[in-house]
């Protein structure tokens, strides 16, 4: 692949993991319904969040350009696309369950198929770049630690 080809491909990804960013952000709405929730003594502060998503996706935008450089064939460059794709949708969805139709229930069941899609982009990715596989790790660090904090904050609610 040609010197400018990878710059062009670094770019697509930054502004794909972006454009996730942006979307989760938009939907993710801390109004009165967020706020009258009871949430586990151990959530991290608010702020945090977009501190640790700001990463993750810094992560998941270099681990894509690692993984689509370093895939031999054209059916795995598919593969990864798929999966990236596959990902984001499940973490915007996620967005949309819990912030704007204030379903904490119907996201913590999106949770499963969100935890699988990250380890999905582990195991397949380690293949052809492990640093991408090692780069995407904390995000199923985070989701792990994300669907504790979604079931306390069902139980909590009673919903």
């Amino acid at each position: 692949m040609s010197f400018l080809r990878r710059w062009q491909s670094l770019i697509i990804c930054i502004f794909a993991s972006v454009a996730c960013a942006s979307t989760g952000a938009f939907l993710t709405k801390l109004d009165d319904w967020y706020f009258s929730l009871n949430q586990p003594s151990w959530k991290p502060p608010d702020p945090a969040f977009g501190l640790i998503w700001s990463l993750i996706f810094s992560f998941c935008a270099a681990a894509a350009w690692l993984s689509w450089n370093s895939a031999r064939t054209h059916k795995r460059k598919m593969l990864y696309l798929t999966l990236y794709v596959l990902n984001g949708g499940l973490n915007i969805l996620w967005s949309y369950l819990y912030f704007t139709l204030h379903r904490p229930d119907w996201s913590l069941i999106d949770c499963i198929p969100l935890w699988l899609s990250v380890l999905s982009l582990i195991v397949f990715q380690w293949r052809d770049s492990k640093t991408a596989s090692i780069l995407i790790s904390p995000y199923l660090v985070w989701v792990t630690i994300a669907t504790a904090l979604n079931w306390q904050t069902v139980v909590l609610n009673g919903f």
